[in-house]
């Protein structure tokens, strides 16, 4: 199943539909993703070909490549546009997300007219869960994509969120001046991550609503009990 389309309720519960044109064993390697429990059975990193003659309807809220960056360094530029062009062939809007955002910039001109460019930033602190660029360079490479005049809406993903520095982390949000934020935790529980407070998480949220829209993941409730 390619496509999943959300239904309230679920802990993973968000206002987009899901749609993946590829899967496989992510470089990021991320120690908490959810996936990584269907890697020994998906394998290598490949393109879902089965995927490309889906139906993605229309006047939907998409995000694609949810199992996997599909931005990430090692990934086949072809892959990549062959996701986008038949994203182009649905009028719907479609999230792309990444924690290496620097590719965005290989693909000016293939995007579909109506995308919200997504970054990924659990924290303002570097740290060894990932083998995504730390959050600070992430942050650099997705303002320069953001200058482009045709980048009409971008959005900042902190999920899972983890123990970050107030003031520097509103400040890196800030700068990147998104429509909303999107808040979720960890939902890898064996992976133990240094998370923050309740009220250190709900300074963040105050913080944010000052200048931008805060979307809360139902994975959220663990941490705010």
């Amino acid at each position: 199943m390619t496509i999943n389309w959300q239904k309230k309720g679920s802990q993973m519960y968000s206002d987009k539909d899901t749609w993946n044109g590829m899967y496989g064993i992510c470089e990021h390697n991320c120690e908490y993703c959810y996936n990584r429990r269907w890697w020994k059975v998906w394998g290598e990193m490949r393109l879902n070909e089965k995927a490309l003659k889906d139906n993605l309807r229309s006047g939907r809220n998409l995000f694609v490549g949810s199992s996997c960056d599909m931005f990430a360094d090692v990934i086949s530029k072809d892959w990549i546009i062959k996701v986008l062009e038949h994203c182009r062939k649905f009028d719907n809007t479609y999230l792309f997300q990444s924690k290496n955002p620097k590719r965005f910039e290989e693909f000016k001109g293939h995007f579909p007219k109506n995308t919200i460019y997504g970054i990924t930033l659990e924290t303002n602190r570097d740290n060894e869960f990932s083998k995504a660029p730390q959050p600070k360079e992430r942050m650099n490479d997705f303002c320069i994509w953001t200058t482009y005049d045709y980048v009409k809406e971008v959005m900042v993903s902190i999920e899972p969120i983890m123990q970050f520095d107030l003031n520097q982390f509103v400040e890196m949000i800030k700068e990147i001046n998104p429509e909303y934020v999107s808040i979720g935790a960890n939902t890898n529980l064996k992976v133990k991550l240094p998370e923050p407070s309740k009220e250190k998480v709900e300074a963040l949220i105050k913080e944010l609503k000052t200048f931008t829209e805060v979307k809360i993941k139902d994975n959220l409730k663990r941490l705010m009990k």
